[in-house]
C-alpha cells in the first residue's frame, strides 16, 4: 500500500515532468538561438554565412549594413517571405539596431514556419562596436 509520502513523491515528479515538457514546447528549435557578431563575422569572411536578414529601414541599410544581408524591413517582412532567399529549414541570422524589430521578424518566420532562425546577439550596435566590417548602399 502506497504511503503519504511515497505518493507526494510521485505527485512532485509528475509536477516536474510537466514543467520540463512546457519548457521544452517554450524553447525555440535546435537550430535557433544566437549568433555573436564575431562568429557571424568569421562565416562571412570565410564564404560560409548564412542568409542574414537586416530588418532595418531601407535608410539604416544604406548607412551602413552586414556584408551580404539583405535588407527586408520588418513592418514589411509578412509580405515581402517570398523574397527571404532560404527554404524554411536553412539557416538564417535576423538583425536589427537593437532588437525589437528583429524578434517581431523573427515571430513572423517562425510562424510561416522558418525553423532555422537565429538572433544576432546585440545586433548591429553590438556590429558595429566591436568594429566589424560594413557596406554602404551605392549613393550614400
Amino acid at each position: 500500500m502506497a504511503t503519504p509520502a511515497s505518493i507526494r513523491r510521485v505527485r512532485n515528479l509528475f509536477a516536474v515532468l510537466c514543467l520540463a515538457c512546457i519548457a521544452a514546447a517554450c524553447q525555440r528549435s535546435p537550430a535557433s538561438g544566437t549568433v555573436a557578431p564575431g562568429d557571424l563575422a568569421a562565416l562571412v569572411r570565410e564564404g560560409k554565412a548564412p542568409v542574414i536578414l537586416d530588418v532595418r529601414s531601407p535608410e539604416e541599410y544604406a548607412a551602413g549594413h552586414i556584408p551580404g544581408a539583405i535588407n527586408i524591413p520588418q513592418n514589411e517582412l509578412s509580405g515581402r517571405l517570398a523574397e527571404v532567399p532560404a527554404a524554411r529549414s536553412d539557416e538564417i541570422v535576423v538583425h536589427c539596431q537593437a532588437g525589437r524589430r528583429a524578434a517581431a521578424a523573427e515571430e513572423i518566420l517562425g510562424k510561416a514556419g522558418y525553423t532555422g532562425v537565429r538572433d544576432l546577439r546585440g545586433h548591429m550596435n553590438a556590429w558595429l562596436e566591436a568594429g566589424l566590417p560594413v557596406e554602404r548602399s551605392a549613393g550614400r
